[in-house]
């Protein structure tokens, strides 16, 4: 199997045609001015040191090296062989919280960058575990299936804001089942979840959601977003800061992080809880129970020992670069008199 480790460099080998555009034009140009001169073999033994055939060798040899420059910088690879390996994996969902006061800035620049941050930090972690991630506020949202690529998730992580849930309040609850029902219990993998809240739950009862799915081996973890002082809940208009969310009363909403209902949904769900900071996400308190995840063991077939093939096109670009170097643009005037081939009369 061929592959490029750089397959972007290859749109160098489109100046190629350029190249040769350019010189077929130099050449009719030069043709012209020779003819301009007088007769040709007349202009010829004016001339004799100028050679006609050998530009054309060395733009040829120029062009090639060309060629083999850039492939070689693309860096071919050939795959040796196809092998088996086994992995291991579990499933993962992520259960965001995106509700107004995860914009709460007792954490820099806010709680939900933070999670967001927390987040990429973890799916760079990742290795043969699939991952999806669930939104919620007042109500809950598949953002990403359960997918092994990451790339996807950190684009989808990257669209995340507070916005993309109409409905506001904190439904965790309802995520924890949503995320139940995303999760495909015949594939025999172990499954997890990791809750990103401030715990501020008014909308349902997500102590007896994290049971059930302790019932169902999947554990239940949770990552607390804030402080216990809090902080107050930012009015955003047109993407710019106007004051501060307030009550019917005209107080300003103070959003605080509730630890006793973040540790009494890990304590029903068998997981693990931590507490995120602007200098501690948190997630290796929960990655190390997450740890404990039964791994299903499968088959992966991939080539394997991809091996570099650059230097043979860049040994080959460098010695037609010096064999076209050494090449005079002049006739030789030994080898133009020695005529071999010449009758004479006698």
């Amino acid at each position: 199997m061929l592959r490029f480790e750089n397959i972007e460099f290859l749109w160098g080998l489109a100046a190629i045609p350029v190249f040769i555009l350019l010189f077929f034009r130099i050449s009719r140009w030069k043709k012209k001015a020779v003819a301009a001169l007088g007769d040709k073999k007349v202009v010829t033994m004016m001339i004799p040191r100028v050679s006609f055939s050998r530009p054309w060798l060395k733009f040829i040899l120029f062009a090639v090296a060309y060629a083999f420059l850039i492939i070689g910088i693309a860096d071919p690879q050939i795959g040796s062989k196809m092998e088996e390996e086994k992995r291991k994996s579990a499933d993962l969902m992520i259960l965001l919280d995106v509700s107004n006061s995860m914009l709460s800035q007792d954490m820099a620049p806010n709680r939900l960058e933070n999670a967001k941050r927390a987040i990429a930090q973890l799916i760079d972690n990742l290795h043969n575990d699939r991952i999806g991630i669930i939104v919620f506020a007042g109500e809950a949202y598949v953002q990403l299936p359960v997918t092994t690529d990451y790339s996807a998730a950190k684009l989808f992580l990257n669209t995340i804001n507070t916005g993309m849930v109409p409905t506001q309040g904190t439904a965790i609850g309802s995520a924890i089942d949503l995320g139940m029902k995303s999760f495909d219990f015949k594939d025999g993998t172990g499954k997890a979840m990791i809750i990103i809240t401030d715990g501020e739950n008014h909308e349902d009862d997500a102590v007896t959601a994290a049971k059930y799915a302790a019932e169902k081996d999947v554990m239940v973890n949770v990552i607390g977003m804030g402080s216990e002082s809090g902080a107050p809940v930012p009015l955003y208009q047109d993407g710019k800061q106007v004051g501060f969310h307030t009550d019917s009363a005209g107080n300003t909403v103070v959003s605080k992080l509730s630890e006793t209902m973040c540790k009494e949904i890990t304590a029903a769900g068998n997981g693990a809880y931590a507490r995120a900071t602007n200098a501690n996400s948190g997630l290796n308190i929960v990655m190390d129970q997450i740890a404990k995840v039964q791994r299903k063991t499968y088959d992966s077939k991939t080539f394997k020992n991809f091996e570099d093939r650059f230097q043979i096109f860049l040994g080959f670009a460098l010695i037609l670069l010096i064999v076209e170097f050494f090449i005079s643009s002049r006739k030789s005037l030994r080898l133009s008199n020695l005529k071999l081939f010449e009758v004479k009369n006698t």
